[in-house]
């Protein structure tokens, strides 16, 4: 506990100087997996770099990584080699499309799912450490409703849900929020419409998921985006690029790139959790409970 609470100072000294500023931390998840949620991630990243934002990205699917593989990106060394001790934080970071930052994990590791409370504690010791400059962070969630995916939708300002018209996205977003929202006191949630038809059924899909939380939910839903369903998502995968530098004028980039713009307008709170020593303290408080 002291090394960790020394992290922290450290953190709150060093970020607030090397950021000058406050750093927006968005938690983007849904509950199923097949949504488009590390897409949604990735593209949203980009844009926001292109914004002249300074983008990390955390693949926080520690178990089952896939960002850098989207993107094509070669990697040596992942979050795995930082809690054993062999490299910093700074080491494992790549550099993507649009100069974003990625923090990679590992795939196929399943001790790096179920990480212990000394690995937890490596982990925030590890970020609290970093030196790597940013003024957004993107935390690209595991899916399900894991203990992970909890902790990090918790440490988040904002958590962005991205849901599909489907009942099993629509039941497992919902079951996301209801942890969340009993469990954890969290009452605030982003929602992203993806791959629809049409702007009408993208409304509609958030009607139809408003309506249940409404019933059985005390939580408060804004739909930030529609992202329509788009064949060049899929030529975009194919290639190992984002839509928004493949086809950046297909139907899916520009709903991306107003999502960008729409995130930078979101307000960062005016204290300490405005900045990133508050997705640290959170996950310190996380891993005490």
């Amino acid at each position: 506990m002291i090394d960790q609470a020394s992290g922290l100072r450290k953190m709150q000294d060093l970020q607030k100087v090397k950021n000058s500023g406050q750093i927006k931390v968005i938690a983007i998840s849904g509950g199923k997996g097949g949504v488009g949620k590390t897409n949604v991630s990735l593209n949203t990243a980009i844009a926001l770099a292109r914004l002249g934002k300074k983008v990390l990205v955390l693949d926080a699917d520690l178990g089952l990584a896939n960002v850098d593989v989207m993107l094509g990106l070669r990697v040596t060394r992942n979050l795995s080699h930082v809690l054993s001790g062999e490299c910093e934080l700074d080491d494992i970071i790549i550099e993507g499309p649009a100069g974003i930052k990625v923090i990679p994990a590992t795939s196929g590791t399943q001790s790096m799912v179920d990480l212990t409370t000394a690995e937890h504690a490596g982990l925030i010791r590890a970020f609290s450490d970093m030196n790597t400059q940013f003024d957004m962070l993107l935390v690209d969630t595991a899916a399900g409703i894991s203990d992970m995916v909890l902790s990090f939708c918790r440490a988040a300002q904002d958590v962005m849900l991205v849901v599909c018209d489907e009942p099993t996205s629509i039941t497992d977003c919902y079951a996301l929020m209801k942890l969340l929202s009993r469990d954890h006191n969290m009452f605030k949630f982003k929602v992203v419409a993806n791959m629809v038809r049409s702007q009408k059924e993208g409304q509609q899909l958030f009607v139809k998921l408003a309506k249940v939380t409404d019933r059985f939910l005390d939580v408060a839903l804004d739909l930030v985006a529609v992202i329509p369903f788009d064949e060049n998502i899929r030529k975009s995968v194919r290639k190992q690029q984002a839509i928004v530098e493949a086809y950046p004028d297909s139907p899916a980039s520009k709903a991306l790139k107003a999502l960008a713009k729409n995130i930078i307008d979101w307000p960062v709170p005016n204290k300490a959790s405005g900045h990133l020593e508050f997705f640290i303290e959170k996950l310190l408080d996380n891993n005490k409970k």
